[in-house]
């Protein structure tokens, strides 16, 4: 496939198949003009010129999420309330009314709260990248300056970035046929977009170098490479090679089966009502991860039981006689909800989250489960229910005995090696575990998931997280109870073989993800997943075990 003059760089692989195109990149921050000092009379009419700035670009990226759907529509509706944050605007604000101009009070808050949520880590260092769009994006509307972010390619092109903010990875078009960074982790907010938009995405290319608009490339999303100025028509073979195996997996229908017949569970992860009807005129079999943080994110109140319950009950609706599992409250100091009074934390990813909030106020756990339960007798469905941020036996204990109290089908997530390790006599208390491959890498690995100078070591191909998933699924297996898997990993085909081959019984991820994990399990017996596994499994490094892997499902 090269040329001569081709030269080949690797990253991460997140999102399977090949593109080719000219290198587009982002457009550059507007320029910031020298400051001016505001007079007295002039700064209230100022303020006003910046709350103004930002309300469009907050109602922009909320028409913008009008029109998209599923991870994209939560990310450009988290991102507009940011633009929309009242404490940023104060920030902005106080410095205004000391003389500041609009435009640098805009910088210097955006400072203030970057160093703020980079000082706490998890989720909130995510947001910084949030914080410094918005910023530009505010930047540019108070100069007169284009709005930066993603230019609208008008043929096939392949996008390089440094990094890129969310919200421009949801305004992707078909026209971005691949998208490459030199940042990122296989479980940045850029990367599961990317992989419900279905784009070809390679991240975390360390070395890669400053590649010059318009250059020729081709990048494989399943291997990882990048190749530059590659031969043309090589290039466009592979292409079409790549086309035609989307054009088959697409007519896979399921249901979820190995090629010798061993059964395994294609389901979907969804947020609200809406997303959930859009799964369900999928593949999906069912709902392996209904997110129900939606209802009580950005709220100044807890929402009532039957507000919860009518939310509930939308999904229910939409999996009529289908399996659904209801994952509690994932939410804490890093996604913070402001009627549950929980300080701020140095270290939130490892402090008050998941199910350890209803440690101390045990009323928030209980009303959400009255709710699901309430949904549960208005539809005649049976759900399932799972904790967040289990850590001990105690404390599926504590959750089962509720959700059971209720009614309901209990479960927890694997996310803590603590519980991982101990899987055998979690499952003495819960009826099923679900493991959450993108805390549980995270913190196997003791490295932040969202941090990019770690995506190797937060690769869910990292062997000794795969070693964890092989002693929890050993567990269900040895109890007669079902394992599954919710993370971001459940849509890569490639280790969704391994997975299955290590004892995994049901496999969930975003709707985009699921015909082409079902469609290669397909191709290959239960045998030759274990095989995959077993090699995978022995390797020393997480590329080393996606190669291994690769080659032994091509026996």
């Amino acid at each position: 496939m090269n040329n001569p003059t081709a030269t080949v760089w690797k990253g991460v692989p997140v999102v399977p198949g090949v593109g080719y195109g000219p290198v587009i990149r982002p457009e550059p921050r507007p320029p910031v003009p020298a400051p001016v000092t505001v007079a007295e009379a002039d700064r209230d009419t100022e303020i006003a010129r910046y709350d103004a700035a930002a309300a469009t670009v907050a109602a922009r990226l909320t028409e913008r999420a009008a029109l998209a759907s599923g991870a994209a529509a939560e990310v450009l509706s988290a991102t507009a309330d940011l633009a929309r944050d009242r404490g940023l605007s104060a920030a902005a604000a106080q410095r205004i009314r000391t003389g500041t101009d609009a435009v640098h009070a805009c910088a210097e808050a955006t400072d203030q709260f970057a160093a703020l949520f980079t000082q706490l880590g998890g989720l909130m260092a995510e947001r910084v990248t949030d914080l410094h769009d918005i910023r530009d994006r505010i930047v540019a509307e108070l100069t007169g300056a284009p709005e930066p972010g993603v230019p609208r390619p008008t043929e096939p092109s392949v996008l390089v970035a440094d990094d890129l903010a969310p919200a421009d990875t949801a305004g992707l078009d078909e026209r971005t046929v691949a998208l490459v960074t030199r940042l990122g982790g296989p479980t940045s907010h850029t990367a599961i977009i990317a992989r419900q938009l279905g784009i070809p995405c390679v991240v975390a290319v360390t070395d890669l170098p400053e590649i010059p608009t318009g250059t020729p490339v081709l990048v494989n999303g399943e291997t990882g490479e990048i190749l530059v100025r590659p031969d043309e028509l090589a290039a466009h073979a592979a292409v079409r090679a790549s086309a035609e195996q989307r054009s088959a997996t697409s007519a896979w229908r399921g249901p979820g089966r190995t090629a010798d017949g061993h059964p395994v569970g294609i389901l979907a992860n969804v947020q609200d009502g809406a997303s959930a009807q859009q799964a369900a005129g999928s593949q999906a079999e069912g709902v392996g991860l209904f997110r129900t943080e939606l209802a009580f994110l950005n709220r100044e109140t807890e929402p009532g039981v039957d507000e919860q319950a009518e939310l509930y009950a939308a999904v229910l609706r939409a999996f009529t006689g289908r399996k659904v599992v209801v994952r509690t409250l994932d939410a804490g100091s890093d996604k913070p909800l402001a009627f549950t009074g929980t300080a701020a934390e140095p270290n939130p990813a490892l402090g008050v989250r998941g199910l350890r909030i209803a440690f101390d106020d045990p009323g928030i756990l209980d009303r959400q489960l009255d709710a699901i339960a309430r949904a549960a007798e208005q539809t005649g469905e049976q759900p399932w229910v799972m904790a967040p941020m289990v850590s001990t036996v105690a404390d599926a204990r504590f959750f089962a005995e509720r959700a059971r109290a209720r009614g309901l089908v209990a479960g927890v997530m694997v996310e803590v090696p603590a519980v991982a390790l101990l899987a055998d006599r979690v499952l003495e208390h819960v009826d099923f575990l679900s493991i959450g491959t993108n805390d549980l890498t995270q913190y196997t690995m003791a490295a932040d998931r969202l941090s990019p100078g770690l995506a190797t070591l937060t690769d869910p191909w990292q062997p000794a997280h795969l070693a964890l998933v092989a002693q929890v699924a050993r567990a269900g297996t040895a109890a007669g109870k079902p394992v599954g898997v919710c993370g971001e990993a459940a849509a890569d085909p490639l280790l969704a073989c391994v997975l299955v081959g290590l004892g995994i019984t049901s496999l969930s991820a975003a709707t985009a993800a699921l015909p082409a994990v079902g469609a290669r399990l397909a191709t290959v017996s239960l045998d030759l997943c274990r095989t995959a596994a077993a090699v995978a499994l022995a390797a020393d490094d997480p590329g080393a075990a996606r190669e291994a892997a690769r080659t032994a499902l091509q026996a």
